[in-house]
């Protein structure tokens, strides 16, 4: 009997799958395509990890300035002034802090789409190779 292997990583698919002679399949290439689409599985989670990680970052930054100008827009509104200047005043705050709030909600929203066209890009990359290395085996069994 076999010896099983201790870890699942262990495992070598291709002396267990090498043991089975299917006529017309080439157990390498299968094997070594196998082992091509979890490569790109693995980038691909690997880019998609990169882009949560950027947002977080981006988040705390996002959260760090907004508690740094919370305390000067405090300043601002205790400082003495005419009712009126102070009304104009918190509407200009209010208006800047919308602003700034629009462009990071656009920013975080850029580098999720950034990080989700780099994964499907290199998906689909693969998914092309995939249907190349089907075509050439197809071509290799007719001859």
């Amino acid at each position: 009997m076999a010896k099983q292997p201790e870890n699942f990583f262990d495992f070598d698919i291709s002396k267990f799958v090498g043991d089975f002679k299917v006529p017309g399949v080439d157990v390498e290439t299968l094997v070594s395509s196998q082992r091509k689409n979890i490569e790109a599985l693995t980038q691909a989670n690997k880019l998609a990890f990169e882009g949560v990680q950027a947002v977080f970052k981006r988040q705390v930054e996002i959260l760090r300035q907004t508690l740094e100008e919370s305390s000067t827009v405090a300043k601002d509104l205790v400082e003495a002034g005419s009712p009126q200047d102070k009304v104009v005043r918190q509407t200009e705050l209010a208006k800047d802090a919308f602003e700034r709030a629009l462009a990071n909600s656009k920013e975080l929203s850029e580098i999720i789409a950034k990080s989700n066209s780099e994964a499907f890009d290199l998906l689909n990359k693969r998914f092309s190779q995939i249907l190349d290395e089907i075509k050439d085996g197809l071509g290799k069994v007719k001859r």
